[in-house]
């Protein structure tokens, strides 16, 4: 019996060690916040960051929210995710605070090493206008960023130049009208042309509908393409 409960334990650490852990972190920052470690193999390498910033309907005090649709979501059901993964959770009634995203981040940096030349964020709705007004705020630390069906402070037009950006919204969303990402878009090609930015409007899509972003591949891997060393190392060559 000693047997079967040892190597019982023993294979669910093995479990733990290559798929990696998720843990609710709560009182350590400005937002209480999911926090998924990658397989041991990767975490000791200094894995990048991926930041997933929920919408509106996620809000609240109770972190199992998060769980709901998203990166956190894809985790559940066996996604593996070679970085870090934080994915905070703002109050009801609140919209995400740029400063307070950082110190999440810088948190978590604090506690692990992390490849800070490749810090990603991604999120829908809400989670959309946090996602464009961190990477406004912070242009010099956010590598690459995609936001769904949200928008963003046209003020911020130059410095969200700077960053590669995939901006996604459907022509049919009555929650967030299209014309919210447009009107980003637009202030940001007027700075650089949009040489970062990759746009695309999904034909007769709703607001709901683009949550099937974070169950492809194509995200992903667009986002981890990016690694700012190699951005500056291009620019140095220059």
């Amino acid at each position: 019996m000693k047997k079967t409960a040892f190597l019982f334990f023993f294979f669910i650490s093995l479990i733990s060690g290559a798929f990696g852990q998720l843990t609710q972190e709560k009182g350590k920052s400005d937002y209480n916040f999911w926090l998924s470690l990658p397989a041991d193999s990767i975490l000791k390498n200094n894995p990048p960051v991926l930041i997933f910033l929920h919408g509106k309907s996620l809000s609240g005090s109770d972190l199992a929210l998060v769980r709901k649709y998203g990166v956190i979501h894809e985790i559940d059901k066996g996604r593996s995710i070679p970085a870090i993964v934080i994915a905070p959770q703002v109050p009801a009634g609140k919209s995400w605070e740029p400063e307070k995203i950082l110190h999440v981040l810088q948190y978590v940096q604090k506690q692990y090493k992390t490849d800070t030349n490749r810090v990603y964020v991604a999120g829908m709705s809400l989670g959309g206008y946090g996602t464009l007004h961190f990477a406004g705020a912070y242009p010099e630390i956010v590598t690459a960023a995609v936001a769904l069906c949200g928008g963003g402070n046209v003020s911020d037009g130059c410095d969200l130049a700077q960053v590669p950006l995939w901006i996604q919204h459907g022509n049919a969303d009555r929650a967030v009208p299209i014309s919210e990402s447009e009107k980003v878009v637009k202030a940001i090609k007027a700075c650089n042309g949009g040489e970062n930015l990759k746009y695309t409007v999904v034909q007769g899509a709703d607001h709901g509908a683009l949550e099937r972003v974070f169950r492809t591949d194509e995200m992903y891997n667009w986002l981890f393409q990016y690694n700012n060393a190699v951005e500056k190392i291009t620019e140095e060559k220059k």
